[in-house]
């Protein structure tokens, strides 16, 4: 593996919020033109690019109904609006000129592929953006543990985790004017802290196959390329 310094391969988890428009709306389209252009000048630097798409702009299924017998259902009905989510991405993406390809964790007809990792290996030594649907096809994991499952999969070496803060703090920066911003932190100590940076299942996945973590601003403009070239943008997580 090329390592998180010098990545050859990634996985880029976005949420679903960073495809909504600014009014409350679904999807924005200055929103949509702005991570298109972002993941195209990552791919055209020369980094191959899968891209794990979230739900929350459509419904979140934890929100929706956290608890009880309909948590299992409002799960799958968030794995679809993931699938939402990939279709308008990729759509977006081939408009401006970046070859792309979607990918659901269950096969939907006449729409999306079930997510093969041989086919979608190929499609990223190919230049194309893979954009990576339906989380892990199973309720009760988030996206962000789709992301490190499929990192694993297709063997990348690192996992970006896009938000909108600079990286992992101490504490809540929006509530603790205290609040460090780390450069680097280890797996372990995010699991112990309980930090909310990303699942703490997710963290602990990569802890086990070791896949750095890079969790950084998505809306500075550039910042998905700095981090999928390997620059010290937001925060890295690895090591024990």
């Amino acid at each position: 593996m090329a390592g998180a310094d010098s990545p050859r391969r990634v996985v880029v988890k976005l949420s679903g919020n960073t495809l909504a428009g600014t009014a409350g709306d679904v999807f924005g389209e200055d929103a949509l033109d702005f991570i298109a252009a972002e993941l195209d000048a990552a791919r055209q630097a020369g980094v191959q690019l899968a891209v794990v798409v979230g739900g929350g702009n459509v419904i979140r299924g934890a929100r929706f109904c956290p608890t009880g017998p309909g948590r299992i259902s409002a799960d799958y009905a968030g794995m679809l609006a993931t699938v939402v989510n990939a279709i308008v991405l990729r759509e977006r993406l081939e408009r401006s000129g970046a070859p792309a390809v979607h990918y659901g964790a269950f096969p939907v007809p006449r729409m999306m592929p079930a997510f093969e990792p041989t086919a979608c290996i190929a499609d990223l030594e190919a230049g194309r953006i893979a954009v990576l649907a339906g989380g892990t096809g199973n309720p009760l994991l988030t996206t962000d543990t789709a992301a490190a499952l499929r990192a694993v999969e297709v063997g990348a070496d690192l996992v970006l985790k896009a938000t909108r803060v600079d990286g992992v703090y101490s504490a809540d920066p929006e509530t603790d004017s205290n609040a460090e911003l780390f450069d680097r932190i280890s797996y372990r100590e995010v699991l112990e802290r309980g930090l909310a940076v990303m699942d703490l299942t997710a963290v602990s996945f990569c802890m086990e196959h070791d896949v750095p973590v890079r969790v950084f601003n998505y809306a500075v403009p550039g910042n998905i390329r700095r981090a999928a070239a390997g620059e010290p943008v937001g925060t890295l997580i690895e090591g024990t």
